[in-house]
């Protein structure tokens, strides 16, 4: 009978024993899934702003604070590795970085990972998190911007919607030619958003703002004409604070530039796009206006700056103006047609949020569809470039010619 007791008491014990071995395993488990593993790291650099970015599967929990003299930013994050990514970020530093000297990173203590960033001047930092979109994990973004004496910001008119909204209306006007007829170009996408890509790896933001580029050096050309340019290199600016640009800038017409992808590998040809206030004239039109518009989604600003886009759509004013756009886009198509055959022989409409300024005609052009093979090797092409800038060229003049003409 003792015999037995002290059997079962042995029993009892073991299985204690096993449950707290099993429950120890269990929260070392779970400390080990809250552990921030980044598995890569993006630097995007511009004269206007560096944006940084560290994605990372689990949701990263992290402080941060500047120090002076010299100038840095410490960013300390609760349970991060120190990954490969993190270990090869500094060579991701180009020399010619307005704002980052270099990056330093290391376990600050066995439970926090510090990064160190070393500054070329004093900035102002805007640091945030992105949840999954798209074939990005959770993002830790890091933008650096100048800092600025007093508390106006000549970067707030495009960087982010709420310094869209708040930018001063006595802002310095744009130097114009003498009754300047203003076009400002919009090369889609940039930065952390690459838009669409081809087999070959072409990148749509990147040839879109080659286009961009030409379509600026031959308006600039024109006597009675001014470019103005929504982005001028590779940095992410969201869909509101480009339709806020052309406003500040009092635009004549938009033009926004683009090189998209279908599911279907045979899809092919030119084709341009102006704002509907009521639904897609197509399946295609209605898949691509959804694409470019998740932009700000992959680009990292929250989509609040719909409502601001939805007030503004004033149907007084949005009639004339679509009634332009329709006119301008149909300009732009023929000249298109002359040097690629068409994807649709008329302007088609979609809710694309790029076109809704209430007041400035504007059209969304489709130069080529970057996942056709033939397409895509036309657009990595000098030449293709050119004939497409020439082309728009060509349509908006004959618009104006025909507005001057009323």
């Amino acid at each position: 009978m003792q015999f037995q007791i002290r059997t079962l008491y042995c029993r009892q014990w073991r299985c204690r024993l096993t449950a707290i071995a099993w429950l120890m395993t269990f929260l070392s488990n779970a400390h080990a899934t809250a552990d921030v593993q980044f598995i890569a790291a993006r630097v995007w650099p511009s004269t206007l702003y560096t944006r940084l970015t560290l994605e990372s599967e689990a949701a990263p929990t992290y402080r941060y604070f500047l120090l002076h003299h010299p100038e840095r930013l410490v960013i300390d994050v609760d349970g991060g590795e120190l990954t490969p990514a993190l270990r090869q970020l500094s060579r991701h530093i180009s020399a010619k970085d307005p704002f980052i000297a270099g990056v330093r990173v290391a376990k600050f203590d066995p439970k926090t990972l510090r990064i160190v960033i070393d500054l070329k001047q004093a900035i102002r930092a805007d640091i945030f998190s992105l949840k999954p979109v798209a074939n990005f994990q959770r993002r830790l973004v890091i933008d650096f911007y100048p800092k600025l004496k007093g508390d106006k910001d000549p970067l707030g008119d495009f960087i982010t919607d709420k310094q869209v909204l708040a930018a001063p209306k006595n802002a310095p006007p744009l130097a114009q030619k003498s009754s300047s007829f203003v076009v400002v170009i919009d090369a889609g996408h940039g930065g952390e958003d690459p838009g669409a890509h081809g087999l070959r790896k072409t990148l749509e933001k990147e040839v879109v703002l080659q286009i961009a580029k030409r379509l600026k050096q031959l308006i600039d050309q024109q006597p009675t004409m001014t470019a103005v340019m929504t982005r001028s290199d590779d940095y992410f600016v969201p869909l509101a604070a480009r339709v806020a640009k052309a406003q500040q800038h009092s635009a004549a017409v938009f033009v926004s530039i683009h090189a998209d992808a279908y599911a279907n590998r045979h899809a092919r040809g030119s084709s341009v796009f102006m704002l509907s206030t009521r639904g897609a004239t197509s399946a295609a039109a209605r898949f691509l206006a959804q694409s470019q518009n998740q932009s700000d989604l992959i680009g990292g600003v929250s989509r609040s700056g719909d409502n601001y886009l939805d007030t503004t759509l004033l149907e007084l004013i949005q009639r004339k103006t679509l009634q332009d756009s329709a006119l301008l886009g149909k300009d732009v198509l023929e000249q298109l047609q002359k040097i690629n055959p068409l994807h649709k022989s008329r302007v088609e409409r979609a809710g694309f949020a790029v076109l809704k300024a209430p007041d400035i005609p504007s059209i969304l052009v489709e130069t080529a569809f970057i996942s056709h093979p033939e397409e895509e090797r036309k657009l990595r092409t000098a030449r293709y470039q050119q004939q497409v800038a020439e082309a728009i060229l060509n349509g908006i003049k004959r618009y104006q010619r025909q507005r001057h003409e009323q």
